[in-house]
């Protein structure tokens, strides 16, 4: 494993989403966690995390495992997902073995963590991040390898517990400041016309600045706004800029 402070300086450092993912990735490797699901929104409501399709979710984990979780709808019963909502910081998944024994789960709660054994998610942390909007929730989930009991974990937590919750607190923190698409990309032209509409411009004032009719403009909106899943344009600027699609450098 590399030390925390050339390490957090490649980090903060990393000019792209893939670039960060792969030194976290391989960080949390060198602690025995090598399955990570790490996932953020900014459309929490009381009762809903927002559309899967805002979500900012990255991991390692198997496509055989990600799809029951999240395509099947097992997230919104997972344990430590729910105690994520309602915490700040880091919890051992002893935490839901305590909870087993006393057959404190739901029905549709075991059935998550009986899935999770199934697939060898047996033993880890979970890192919830503090919030600054009631809209907005991040955390990640870090698996320990297959095999790894939670007692190992738990002696790698005692040793590089500050390290590992800062490093991912870190790594939180720099991912909202990376651009990311998922599967609300933007073409060029359309991110360009939303910036100008940020600026302030009126459709006409678009047209004039970078040589269309204002019914091209018109396009390139609507259809800016059908690939955000949004119903208006001011709707569109703000999904953009939350996720760094706007104003960006080009590589």
């Amino acid at each position: 494993m590399k030390e925390l402070a050339p390490y957090l300086e490649e980090l903060t450092n990393a000019p792209t989403i893939e670039a960060l993912w792969n030194l976290h990735t391989q960080q949390m490797a060198s602690y025995g966690f090598d399955r990570i699901i790490y996932g953020f929104t900014r459309y929490r409501t009381g009762t809903s995390l927002g559309d899967p399709q805002d979500w900012v979710v990255l991991t390692n984990q198997s496509p055989a495992y990600m799809h029951p979780f999240i395509e099947e709808g097992l997230y919104f019963h997972a344990p430590m997902l729910k105690w994520a909502l309602e915490n700040n910081g880091a919890c051992s998944w002893r935490w839901m073995e305590e909870m087993v024994r006393k057959d404190a789960f739901t029905a549709s709660e075991m059935k998550v963590v009986d899935f999770n054994r199934k697939m060898g998610v047996t033993a880890g942390y979970t890192v919830s991040f503090r919030s600054v909007s009631i809209r907005s929730k991040g955390a990640i989930a870090l698996t320990a390898k297959v095999g790894m009991s939670q007692d190992a974990v738990e002696q790698v937590w005692a040793k590089h517990g500050q390290d590992i919750l800062v490093s991912n607190n870190v790594a939180h923190l720099k991912l909202l400041t990376l651009p990311y698409s998922g599967s609300r990309s933007l073409t060029k032209r359309q991110r360009e016309v939303l910036q100008w509409v940020g600026d302030g411009k009126t459709v006409q004032d678009i047209a004039l600045l970078i040589g269309l009719t204002p019914a091209t403009v018109e396009k390139h909106l609507r259809l800016a706004r059908e690939a955000l899943d949004v119903e208006t344009t001011a709707q569109a600027v703000l999904k953009a800029a939350f996720y760094n699609q706007m104003f960006i450098l080009e590589a």
